[in-house]
């Protein structure tokens, strides 16, 4: 082979993260859980905060995150896990913390955990990935399910009357005075993934700076749950759930101001 056919690293359309670790993913093809623990595992890597890293992983469909990302995780019970962060960054103040939890763990059993969390600015990163559905255990209504959307407990759709109105916890978050940096992100493009990692990156430097909380959720698909191809899942998420869930940061201020609409 001549020098000039040997494909330089740089030039790799994908390049896999040293810290990711060689364990094939349990999860679906075409879902998003993968694409951002790559996104993760690149940003605690090109920070060189490897070492001083703890996860909490969570219960739901990512519940084996630890099992992907080499560095230190801690298990939370359900819901549970803004809780054992805050323990954790307590006891740890130099630690770079954060938690990853799906919308199911999140906005459901754990939106007390999340809200005070935030209320009290603990110095963590919360990842939170939102499908509207609950992926793990069947396909049932999630409290970020939109309205109209077919699960396995609402297979009319959500009706607003009967089920109540979508959550929007990013929304809520943003206007607690413990949060630095709120945004919402996607990663269905590689332009939708350089954004979410820029995101995510911001989000690690702010608590790395003691900042207080930062808030990075992905809006996201569940092609098996959602009964589509991981191609008709994106389509279907930017055409229905882009526009009741827009993206973009909606607080990015070092004294936690919402972000001007004007």
């Amino acid at each position: 082979m001549e020098t000039k056919d040997i494909i330089k690293p740089e030039n790799l359309v994908y390049g896999k993260s040293e810290l990711l670790i060689d364990t094939i993913m349990h999860y679906c093809p075409g879902c998003t859980h993968g694409v951002v623990h790559k996104l993760i595992a690149e940003a605690i890597g090109e920070m060189g905060i490897q070492e001083k890293t703890i996860g909490i992983a969570p219960v739901g469909c990512s519940v084996f995150a630890y099992n992907y990302i080499d560095i230190d995780w801690q298990e939370a019970a359900h819901g549970r896990a803004p809780a054992v962060a805050t323990g954790v960054v307590r006891l740890n103040p130099d630690k770079f913390v954060f938690t990853y939890q799906g919308d199911g763990d999140l906005a459901s059993i754990g939106a007390a955990e999340i809200i005070h969390a935030c209320n009290r600015g603990e110095n963590m990163l919360v990842i939170f990935i939102n499908n509207g559905i609950y992926g793990m255990t069947g396909g049932q209504m999630a409290p970020t399910t939109i309205e109209n959307m077919v699960t396995s407990t609402t297979p009319c759709g959500r009706d607003s009357e009967l089920n109540g109105y979508p959550l929007k916890m990013t929304d809520l978050v943003a206007q607690l005075p413990g949060t630095s940096y709120v945004t919402r992100q996607s990663a269905q493009t590689a332009a939708a993934v350089r954004k979410c990692k820029r995101a995510l990156k911001k989000g690690i430097q702010n608590v790395l700076d003691k900042k207080g909380t930062s808030f990075v959720e992905v809006i996201s698909t569940c092609n098996s749950g959602w009964k589509m191809t991981p191609v008709q899942a994106n389509k279907w998420m930017e055409e229905n759930m882009f526009p009741y869930y827009p993206l973009g940061d909606l607080k990015d201020s070092e004294k936690g101001e919402p972000v001007s609409k004007n």
